[in-house]
């Protein structure tokens, strides 16, 4: 036995369905409507039987022929009733429910097959009824002398043979119309499956399930973050990494970007506002690379890279080149040094040699003690020995004011390295030759970080916008963007609910002052 085969195309499977759906309904209306016209046909025959009981119930010889018993006279004006009106049959009785009158005159003398109850104690009747005669539409009253007392009943019925015909007529327009009804949901249905089958590129359902299977795998199985925008600028989809860059919400799908970010550059670059190719935005303390592409639909998909590391790397690359030109520089120098000092003792001059080989020797190492002394934190330490080190050789002086403490208490190194640090080469940047002064405080669990440079200050209108990300007042390098270390820095102090500020410093240049709370542990400041 050949079992049915169930199309495995879209527009195969469509078709199929619409059109055994299509066929189902217009069969289902068509039987909401023919089910009270059926009813409505059967309440006018049972109308009309009543009323042809009730005319002949009015007639005094009838009512006369049913108190004598008298069947002969009651048979004859029954028939003549019946064949005037069409019945099917007229029936009259005595008051015992006894037939007087009968289309089978051999039923003449039997009880009637219906309960005369209701008739015989005044009721009008009307119902639809099986009898000896088949299901017909009766309408009973009760047959009543001039006197008003009740002898029998007269009861009518009509052919149900009858309503059916009439309900058979008016069924050829209803069906007629719901066949119209019918062709057109069919046009409809393979109109829009040939529609459907150009869309979907005649694809199997099978099909279908497996790339979407596989759409899902690759977008949460891919190591870059990837989020899809509708026309209305709505998150329709983000993978896992995309969660992870950009901290969205589980629920994030169905809400905008603005709904989900802060206002910043992240947010302009995600929603088209700005636009561009590989353009760097940062998220908290990362560093993200974002491009935006728009397909036909209206929508956007974006994908992420995190540079965060490379970032980092990038920055340790630029110190390392800093500090070989630097011993290049020291190099140099220090060959300038050494004939120097065998000069003067060719010239005879030993203590003039040993003071100078005293004062070159001392005087970075004291430079480096002093900030270790002050500067507890071993990275914090390093990093400003480093930068001392590399101003020292661009012909900057960097200083730690007498008053900075930092203990050996951070919660973060790496935080406090990365805002110091930025802080520190910005100051540099902006003091060619000059000078810049680092301060840093601890005021119980919070670290208070001041750097002051020489340069020409931030005028008050740009006081904000230095902080966006991937503004500068710099030529970018090849090698990397710029605009994204002092936008990291306040990232990092908003993040621990801290304060950034800049305005004028001591030195005649910018300030900028940095407050971390909960950056170092309380018990070890103590």
């Amino acid at each position: 036995m050949l079992r049915p085969h169930w199309p495995r195309r879209v527009f195969a499977q469509l078709l199929l369905a619409q059109t055994v759906v299509t066929v189902g309904v217009t069969a289902v209306t068509a039987g909401l409507f023919l089910a009270p016209v059926s009813r409505e046909l059967d309440r006018e025959a049972m109308q009309r039987a009543l009323a042809i009981a009730q005319v002949t119930a009015t007639d005094p010889e009838v009512a006369d022929a049913a108190a004598a018993r008298d069947s002969g006279t009651a048979q004859g004006l029954a028939e003549r009733v019946r064949r005037s009106t069409g019945a099917e049959f007229v029936v009259i009785t005595d008051t015992a429910g006894i037939r007087l009158s009968h289309t089978d005159p051999a039923r003449i003398g039997l009880r009637v097959s219906t309960d005369p109850e209701p008739a015989l104690r005044g009721e009008s009747v009307t119902a639809i009824q099986e009898g000896t005669l088949g299901r017909t539409a009766r309408g009973k009253v009760p047959l009543r002398l001039a006197d008003g007392r009740i002898v029998g009943e007269v009861s009518v019925g009509l052919s149900d043979d009858s309503i059916r015909g009439r309900l058979l007529s008016m069924a050829g327009g209803i069906l007629l119309c719901a066949g119209a009804g019918l062709a057109a949901g069919l046009a409809a249905t393979l109109v829009l499956a040939r529609r459907l089958k150009r869309r979907t590129h005649n694809i199997a359902v099978a099909d279908i399930a497996a790339l979407l299977i596989e759409r899902e795998a690759m977008l949460h199985g891919i190591r870059e973050g990837m989020v899809a925008l509708d026309a209305a600028g709505r998150i329709r989809l983000a993978n896992d990494e995309a969660l992870r860059l950009l901290a969205l919400p589980a629920d994030c799908a169905g809400r905008t970007v603005d709904q989900v970010l802060p206002p910043g550059r992240l947010a302009d670059v995600l929603t088209g506002r700005i636009d561009g190719a590989d353009l760097p935005a940062v998220r908290d303390d990362r560093v993200l690379v974002v491009n935006r592409t728009s397909p036909a639909d209206g929508g956007a998909v974006i994908t992420l890279r995190d540079r965060t590391e490379l970032e980092s790397l990038v920055r340790e690359l630029d110190h390392t080149r800093g500090l070989t030109e630097a011993l290049r520089a020291q190099d140099h120098e220090h060959a300038n040094r050494m004939h120097t000092l065998l000069g003067l003792l060719e010239l005879g001059r030993h203590e003039q040699a040993a003071a100078f080989i005293s004062e070159q020797s001392g005087s970075h190492a004291a430079l480096a003690a002093r900030i270790g002394e002050q500067v507890r934190d071993p990275h914090v330490a390093a990093l400003l020995a480093g930068k001392a080190a590399v101003a020292a050789e661009r012909g900057i002086r960097l200083t730690v004011t007498p008053d900075s403490h930092l203990p050996d208490a951070a919660v973060d190194a790496r935080a406090l390295v990365t805002v110091v640090g930025n802080l520190v080469d910005n100051a540099l940047d902006a003091a060619p030759g000059g000078a810049v002064e680092v301060r840093l405080r601890p005021v119980g669990a919070t670290l208070l970080a001041e750097v002051a440079d020489s340069g020409p200050g931030v005028p008050p209108e740009l006081r904000e916008r230095i902080f966006e990300e991937g503004w500068t007042s710099k030529d970018a390098p090849a090698h990397r963007p710029r605009g994204l270390g002092l936008a990291m820095v306040r990232r990092l102090v908003e993040r621990s609910g801290g304060r950034l500020a800049v305005g004028a410093g001591p030195l005649g240049g910018a300030r900028f002052t940095v407050e971390l709370p909960e950056a170092l542990h309380p018990l070890e400041t103590a």
